[in-house]
């Protein structure tokens, strides 16, 4: 079990899987980065990760550890809960796909029963139906899944080790609009966007896979790059056709590769923030891309504003296209 454990620690080191689970971080020295805590609200950075040690600790809550502990913690697993959660192989038993398309469509038929739901999305400027159907956005109200999927022939114990529910049976994604993340025609996992005080963002276990809906513009000569899926929506919705998603500043291998496998320009959007996390990211990512022969554009969008923020503030499609031709290489 030890040299379970270690092995586990040394192939997914804690920064790495805190970026999967859209966590921000800034460099706050040689081996450490800090960030809001995903643990608990705050409104000032208390998080810190020590990527020698490969520990957590917020100052904040004062809780911290590795990552057994801090999924143990996000999670409210036990330390065997979260070392299945963390181990790929129990993903490829409990065959994701059978699990993961029935929830997507159980979460998609909640959505227009749960006022709380569509007013979230009204809020954040999603309003076209056609759209929602397209992207087969859901909602998690929560406590009724484990009902649905058991009664499908789904144990208990293989909706626990794929990370549906937690150990008190109710939805991990409890009170979250949900989006399936797809390669191809498979569900690869979900993404819970949070409408309460929750943190914001979770993912089921495993990894966030491809560049969102990458099929859809993968041979165009322009593309614009995204971090949030609300943004991606807020741009569709808008009429720009030619928009990916990265789901998080840190893209993984093969969202790289897909951005890199053939010429064209990209346009990246990603957040201004307050502490320029976005902003760096976005050069960090330009430099990258340019060494692979890729020609790149940061998007200079106003201050404190992402792409979904600047629809929902009131701009329109003609003032982002404005922000297009002004990008800086």
């Amino acid at each position: 079990m030890g040299h379970d454990v270690e092995t586990l620690k040394s192939q997914l080191p804690l920064l790495e899987y805190l970026r999967q689970q859209n966590w921000t971080g800034r460099r706050a020295g040689r081996f450490e980065y800090v960030g809001l805590c995903p643990l608990h609200k705050e409104s000032r950075p208390s998080f810190y990760v020590n990527t020698r040690k490969d520990v957590f600790y917020c100052h904040g809550c004062g809780q911290g550890g590795d990552l057994i502990r801090f999924v143990q913690l996000s999670r409210q697993a036990s330390f065997r809960q979260s070392l299945a959660y963390l181990t790929p192989q129990t993903y490829r038993d409990a065959d994701w796909t059978a699990l993961l398309k029935p929830t997507a469509v159980f979460y998609q038929q909640q959505l227009d029963h749960c006022p709380e739901a569509l007013e979230y999305l009204r809020q954040r400027g999603l309003h076209d139906p056609a759209l929602i159907r397209e992207l087969c956005i859901g909602y998690a109200p929560g406590g009724v899944l484990r009902h649905h999927l058991t009664m499908q022939g789904h144990s208990f114990s293989v909706l626990r080790e794929a990370g549906l529910i937690n150990a008190q049976g109710a939805d991990a994604l409890y009170q979250r609009i949900v989006f399936p993340l797809c390669q191809g025609e498979h569900i690869v996992n979900l993404y819970g966007r949070s409408i309460g005080a929750a943190f914001a963002h979770r993912f089921l276990p495993g990894g966030k896979g491809g560049l969102y809906a990458w099929e859809k513009v993968r041979r165009c000569s322009e593309v614009i790059l995204v971090e949030g899926l609300f943004d991606y929506a807020a741009l569709r919705q808008a009429g720009f056709c030619n928009v990916t998603c990265s789901l998080g500043t840190h893209l993984n291998a093969d969202q790289f590769h897909q951005l890199s496998d053939g010429p064209r320009t990209i346009y990246i959007a990603f957040d201004d923030d307050a502490n320029q996390s976005g902003r760096q990211a976005a050069e960090q990512l330009a430099h990258r891309l340019a060494a692979h022969g890729i020609s790149t554009r940061r998007v200079l969008l106003p201050e404190g504003h992402d792409p979904n923020s600047f629809f929902v503030g009131g701009g329109d499609a003609h003032q982002f296209q404005s922000l297009l031709e002004a990008a800086q290489p």
